[in-house]
């Protein structure tokens, strides 16, 4: 299994940086970055720094890990301006990018800006829609498209990306997200408990047996929230705590079980976000005691 990890886009760029490099420093695997404009509060005052320029810095400043969007709202960007953009980030990371996209849901973006919101019909039908678009103009010379939201006549992208540049669908929606994820991603992803992620691939089979596509060519992603100590008092008023996302907590061994359950539940890779993690000095401490007490251990259980 392999370890990503997700600094909150709400951080000042030296904090984000510190945390990245520490990623890579210390052994993980990926680095992720949320799109989003505003805090999901009630006050949205509050700094985000926008996706895509952190990733153009991180591409650049931080030179092994791969990097990706977790996950792109679709409606923020035409679908051909988003792949011109990962095209150019991809080439400025020397082929690690991967580009992970949404239908968007993050209703008080819209509102403020003036973008429009639409259902979730019609949001999904813009994501299926923009998939196509964004396939099509990595892989083909031209690109026409005459489609409800997106036209295209006769559209290049070049450069082309350095890399394979997997497109990674976000989402555990059961009827169209993931069959969405079976015709067009290279990489899904949800936030989910080991249970959960085994059913919705358990789904998102079943979608891809009705498209004639192997689902062992789409790689699995999840995330949760890490509360890890070997202080048994920190851990014990967080162990029935509701922070309205999946958790893991734990000592590192009973983390290393848990991750052994994501595993089994078909996780090739699972991203911890820093929401929770604290200072970067507590951050950066969590970090090292997960690389070094759980990911290794993990790991070993791969090569066996």
């Amino acid at each position: 299994m392999q370890f990503g990890f997700w600094p909150n886009a709400s951080q000042a760029w030296p904090d984000i940086l510190d945390g990245a490099a520490h990623a890579e420093q210390t052994g993980w695997d990926s680095v992720w970055i949320a799109d989003h404009f505003l805090p999901f509060t009630e006050d949205t005052s509050g700094p985000v720094h926008e996706c895509w320029a952190l990733l153009a810095g991180l591409a650049v400043a931080v030179p092994r890990v791969r990097l990706g969007s977790l996950v792109v709202g679709n409606t923020y960007r035409h679908p051909a301006v988003l792949a011109k953009q990962a095209a150019s980030v991809d080439h400025l990371s020397g082929g690690r990018l991967v580009l992970g996209l949404g239908a968007g849901w993050q209703e008080n973006e819209h509102v403020a800006y003036g973008i429009e919101y639409s259902t979730v019909q019609g949001r999904l039908d813009r994501l299926e829609e923009a998939c196509a678009v964004i396939t099509s103009l990595l892989r083909q010379d031209r690109s026409t498209s005459a489609g409800t939201h997106y036209q295209l006549q006769d559209a290049p992208l070049a450069p082309k990306p350095v890399g394979s540049l997997p497109l990674l669908i976000g989402g555990g929606g059961e009827q169209r997200t993931l069959r969405i994820a079976a015709q067009y991603a290279d990489e899904w992803n949800t936030w989910g408990t080991p249970e959960l992620l085994a059913h919705k691939g358990t789904v998102l089979e079943r979608h891809c047996a009705d498209l004639g596509r192997d689902p062992a060519t789409i790689r699995h992603s999840a995330n949760a929230l890490l509360f890890l100590s070997e202080d048994e008092s920190w851990l014990a008023p967080r162990r029935d705590r509701d922070v309205g996302r999946p958790t893991i907590v734990g000592t590192p061994s009973e983390v290393v079980d848990i991750v052994g359950a994501y595993a089994e539940a078909g996780v090739d890779e699972l991203i911890i976000p820093d929401f929770n993690l604290g200072p970067p000095s507590r951050r950066r401490d969590t970090m090292e005691l997960f690389m070094t007490e759980v990911a290794s251990v993990s790991r070993s259980f791969d090569d066996l």
